[in-house]
């Protein structure tokens, strides 16, 4: 992949974070012969179908001459059960393998037991001198809540995002790449690491190039946060925070929003990359305190926009700033088939919901009730309609 070293125009063109993570998982086929791929039935649906031109589905019962895609050698396992997938995945990493798995966000949490018995093995491993380093647990989350107008609020849960996170083990690193260049930076971390689990969350539709490689590789070593220059002023008035692609996307949205209401509204905005046990950041690289408040500053308001649930990030932000300045958007669970704009806004998640808080927390009041028609108006519309207006 030819990965930018600079953006002259953030946010013009778009890419596919999942085409990333496919030739990704394509190349570490080729690499190396102890690396399998785990999938439900979903992995051109999630747009990972460059792994099938490294290898084959695992098949041993007859190959018909019409079958497509399937090897008796194939090191992409595919069975409609992520108990079974992460069982065989697990085994053959402790065996000294590496490998990777990815289904759908909503299905994933099924495998949550199966997850924690592995931390406590990696937990019991690490306090044992003859247990070797095994390779990171590498999970793929995709089809997420904000793009389920098809199926709805049944496939609607990221719910492992919280499960991991309250780990106190300190072994699990939550990845969130923004774009398709973030999405390199984070398949390099993941491949290189050890004795943790990877949990990289993204949608599989095409989403603005925001940042150069530099920048996204800074972000996974230097505390998993930066300032976005191109959408940041001096001398911050309130700072804003994306944690996710779509939810970056709104957040970016929602300043534009509020700047058109308030003109000399000065706001900083931070990208936040990947979230440990209690920090920003990964378990190698968790942000200071200092760092901290270098970027979000001491004192002013924080307006975060997250993928997960909102408490999730609100217990680790508020390991870092008093609870009075944050603004914590997140799932809320609410969810129906509707349109993806309607969606954001049922979870007040969307850019109308973003700038409203920006707007009020900046002591701007009297806009809620612009915001708050335009979301009923888009509301009433996705209902006749079935699409966004």
């Amino acid at each position: 992949m030819n990965l930018p070293t600079s953006v002259e125009q953030p946010g013009a063109e778009e890419y596919s974070i999942a085409k990333v993570f496919g030739e990704g998982l394509a190349e570490e086929l080729r690499k190396h012969e102890d690396f399998y791929f785990f999938s439900p039935d979903e992995t051109t649906s999630n747009r990972l179908s460059s792994v099938f031109e490294s290898s084959g589905r695992a098949w041993q019962l007859p190959i018909e001459p019409w079958d497509v895609g399937l090897a008796k050698d194939g090191h992409i396992i595919e069975m409609l059960s992520e108990n079974v997938l992460f069982a065989t995945m697990a085994g053959h990493i402790l065996s000294g393998g590496r490998a990777c798995l990815a289904s759908y966000e909503a299905f994933l949490p099924i495998i949550s037991s199966q997850l924690d018995q592995h931390l406590k093995f990696l937990k019991q491993a690490k306090e044992t001198s003859w247990h070797p380093r095994y390779w990171a647990l590498n999970i793929l989350s995709t089809s997420c809540w904000q793009r389920q107008d098809h199926n709805g609020y049944t496939h609607q849960n990221p719910a492992l995002i919280s499960n991991l996170l309250a780990k106190p083990s300190n072994e699990v690193n939550c990845l969130f790449p923004i774009d398709d260049v973030a999405a390199a930076a984070a398949w390099e971390f993941m491949t290189r690491t050890k004795n943790v689990v990877n949990l990289t969350t993204f949608n599989k539709i095409e989403v603005p190039r925001w940042i150069d490689i530099n920048h996204a590789r800074f972000q996974l070593t230097n505390g998993g946060a930066s300032i976005f220059q191109f959408a940041s002023d001096d001398n911050p008035e309130i700072i804003v925070a994306g944690i996710g692609d779509i939810p970056t996307i709104e957040a970016l949205e929602g300043i534009k929003l509020a700047k058109q209401e308030a003109p000399d509204l000065r706001v900083r905005f931070i990208g936040v990359a990947a979230l440990s046990y209690g920090a920003i950041g990964t378990t190698e690289n968790k942000l200071r305190p200092n760092d901290f408040n270098d970027y979000f500053t001491p004192d002013k308001p924080i307006v975060v926009n997250f993928h997960g649930y909102p408490e999730t990030a609100f217990g680790i932000f508020a390991h870092y700033a008093a609870p009075y300045r944050l603004n914590i958007h997140g799932y809320q669970d609410q969810g129906s088939t509707t349109s993806p704009m309607d969606e954001l806004a049922r979870n007040s998640c969307s850019r109308y919901d973003i700038a409203a808080s920006i707007l009020e927390r900046s002591g701007r009041y009297g806009f809620m009730r612009k915001f708050r028609d335009i979301k009923v108006e888009n509301a009433n519309y996705a209902s006749q309609f079935g699409v966004d207006q």
